[in-house]
């Protein structure tokens, strides 16, 4: 189960003024179910709109229902062996999404799998969170217990050109459990619980 106060907590470190979001890249699908361009970015390049408007994405994810529209999966040992979906997402979180050559190679698995018929965004955000260590009485002490490096994604249909709409699916990852990072789970979002993206399930190696 997703507690959902460590999402919370993630939330609070997103905004523009102090986003421990450093990253982001992306791609454009299509209707056909084509690649039509991708971007990589410096976060604090972007302008002062366009980074609230990224962070309200990216926020979309982590402030749903937990346990509802945002859920927990196991990566279990056999999910997690040599030429995985996890050990892909390992390697573009170690990089910090800055090999191309990766975020490709996830971009085309999610192309394979996920249905055309209209325009597409694939977003990944990146993000390094020094986790606070807390006293006795739950008071924030000033120094960092563990720094936290995660991505978040979001695939959102076109509300325009080249204009990501509000998430149809994504995740976290690794999960965010107990104020640490959880390299055996994953939090995977549904916009719509009661029909889901079961095909980010089959990407992600989860069912």
């Amino acid at each position: 189960m997703i507690n959902r106060e460590d999402m919370l907590e993630l939330t609070r470190r997103m905004t523009p003024a102090r986003s421990s979001i450093g990253r982001i890249a992306g791609c454009y699908v299509d209707k056909d179910g084509d690649f039509d361009g991708s971007f990589n970015t410096n976060f604090l390049k972007l302008s002062s709109s366009e980074r609230t408007k990224q962070l309200k994405t990216a926020k979309t994810i982590l402030f749903s229902d937990t346990n509802v529209k945002l859920k927990k999966y196991e990566l279990t040992p056999e999910m997690r062996k040599p030429g995985s979906m996890w050990q892909l997402l390992m390697a573009m979180n170690e990089c910090g999404l800055k090999n191309d050559a990766l975020l490709d190679t996830f971009y085309d698995i999610v192309m394979e799998k996920y249905p055309a018929g209209r325009e597409y965004g694939i977003l990944v955000y990146h993000g390094r969170y020094d986790i606070p260590a807390k006293a006795s009485d739950k008071e924030r002490l000033w120094e960092s217990e563990e720094v936290y490096e995660y991505m978040i994604c979001a695939i959102c249909p076109l509300a325009g050109e080249y204009e990501p709409g509000e998430p149809e699916c994504g995740f976290l990852f690794p999960a965010f459990t107990d104020r640490s990072g959880d390299l055996n789970h994953i939090n995977v979002f549904q916009k719509d619980e009661k029909w889901p993206h079961k095909e980010l399930l089959e990407i992600l190696g989860l069912n």
